[in-house]
């Protein structure tokens, strides 16, 4: 007879060993991969916080290029003696600068080099080193005349040189009435135009529509000239304002060609502490 055998019941189901080290495997990859995202999002995040507290020059390949602006110090109108109205006040008919005009005078800006001889004495610049800046003697003995005539009561000035070679010189000129300045200005010195006398080595000079209108002073009359092409070795720029009863010359001038920018910048600036 045949031994009956006790039917064995199907072992377990198991899971072969070899998957099981490939699942691990692909999760231990899974796992670096996703920490080296968090590592990366993480120094990004930090890079990009770095370039946002960074100044915009500071960053390689975002560095803007300068308009050519200069550098000049936060104006600073020098007090008025007690009680006296400002020039433009309604209690100032004649439109006196009451403050020292040799505080009215613009600083040079950062880099610029002094013009000692622009310093006259005490301050006060002689009328003869003013007409200097005129070419033609003919037109020095005739505007001397004129400045004498109308009680010129004095002048003063401040000169610089920049980097590039750009000379600036602003003469102030003070006298007893707005009414006088403003005879002065136009149609005598500054007719739209162009100038009447000629600065040295200016050639020929014509009103300069591009100064931006918006670069306006309140109660304060500005004509500015620009030389006219072909200029010659040095390019010239100039404007004559009237401010009460002090009239100003801003002169700029440059080898190869006197930059627009700091021009309107001084010329606008000279105008604000003027106003």
């Amino acid at each position: 007879m045949t031994e009956q055998q006790t039917p064995v019941p199907p072992a377990p189901h198991k899971t072969p060993s070899a998957p099981v080290r490939k699942d691990r495997r692909a999760l231990r990859a899974v796992l670096r991969w996703t920490a080296a995202v968090v590592v990366f999002a993480v120094v990004g995040a930090a890079t990009a916080y770095g370039v946002t507290r960074m100044e915009r020059t500071d960053v390689p390949g975002l560095a803007t290029e300068s308009d050519g602006r200069w550098e000049y110090p936060v104006l600073t109108r020098p007090p008025l003696p007690s009680g006296s109205p400002g020039p433009f006040a309604e209690a100032n008919t004649a439109g006196t600068h009451h403050a020292d005009l040799r505080a009215l005078l613009l600083s040079a800006p950062k880099g610029a080099r002094d013009d000692k001889a622009l310093r006259g004495t005490d301050g006060w610049l002689a009328e003869k080193d003013f007409l200097a800046e005129y070419a033609a003697k003919d037109d020095r003995e005739e505007l001397g005349q004129h400045l004498t005539d109308h009680g010129l009561r004095h002048i003063t000035a401040r000169g610089w040189t920049m980097p590039d070679g750009t000379r600036t010189r602003i003469y102030l000129l003070q006298f007893d009435t707005a009414a006088v300045v403003d005879q002065l200005l136009a149609p005598y010195l500054a007719p739209y135009s162009g100038p009447k006398f000629p600065l040295r080595g200016a050639g020929t000079s014509a009103n300069d529509k591009t100064f931006p209108a918006d670069a306006v002073v309140a109660d304060v009359e500005r004509v500015v000239y620009d030389e006219t092409r072909p200029h010659g070795v040095e390019q010239v720029r100039h404007s004559y304002l009237a401010a009460g009863d002090t009239l100003a010359l801003v002169v700029q001038s440059r080898k190869g060609g006197a930059r627009a920018v700091p021009f309107q910048q001084t010329v606008t600036l000279q105008s604000q502490l003027l106003g």
